[in-house]
């Protein structure tokens, strides 16, 4: 996954650790870098959610690590796909987002024979995370 820098060179994905306040390290953000003017960017599709992350921890967090894929789909799907190789291509991120939509779906299903509303809000979320399909070039 890549797009272009600002500079105009190619920017590419990878999955990165994030330290906020010299404390917390979140593991496996997906953010875009740039080989020439060293400019990176988190992917806009996880950014809600880590700046949520960031803001549940407060002005001043204690020593923690959190795996960001833990708490979002996309960074999940990615870390899956990286799984085999060094940079995820369209194709297997497109079918892992299928297989895993499939999945949730089934499981909301589930949750909502089962009434549980903690999981359906859960499996919503997720799924509303998904639905930030980022451009996969």
């Amino acid at each position: 996954m890549q797009k272009r820098c600002h500079c105009g060179h190619i920017m590419k994905m990878k999955l990165r650790t994030v330290i906020y306040s010299g404390k917390v390290e979140i593991d496996n953000v997906p953010i875009y870098s740039c080989p020439a003017c060293n400019r990176s960017e988190v992917l806009k599709e996880v950014k809600p959610d880590l700046t949520g992350l960031i803001a549940q921890l407060g002005a001043e967090p204690g020593k923690q690590t959190f795996l960001f894929n833990e708490c979002n789909e996309w960074a999940d799907l990615l870390v899956e796909a990286s799984a085999n190789k060094k940079q995820p291509d369209e194709a297997s991120v497109e079918r892992l987002i299928e297989e895993r939509v499939n999945s949730l779906l089934d499981l909301l299903l589930l949750a909502q024979r089962l009434g549980d509303r903690d999981w359906i809000a859960d499996i919503t979320k997720r799924l509303a995370q998904i639905s930030r399909k980022p451009m996969l070039t």
